[in-house]
């Protein structure tokens, strides 16, 4: 009996779906906590048009070097609280 395998490229775009969820998930979760209502309103908006404007890209490379990308940023943004709550 002999068992198909299926290819790691076919079950790709379903997680790399995911991983940009979770990316505009955190980034949210981290905006929420900005202090300042009209910065939050803005980092929310800009958040919202970046996924909106790359929600086509198909290129699997293009997609993780977005997700790269955002991750920087988001780490860029938590910084940035941090340092303002100290």
């Amino acid at each position: 009996m002999t068992t198909s395998r299926r290819p790691a490229a076919l079950f790709s775009p379903f997680i790399r779906r995911q991983q940009v969820l979770l990316l505009y998930r955190r980034i949210l979760q981290t905006i929420r906590q900005v202090p300042n209502d009209s910065d939050r309103k803005y980092l929310k908006d800009w958040a919202r048009e970046e996924f909106k404007r790359n929600k086509s890209a198909t290129e699997e490379d293009t997609i993780r070097m977005m997700i790269t990308q955002g991750n920087m940023q988001l780490k860029e943004l938590e910084k940035t609280l941090a340092l303002a709550k100290s």
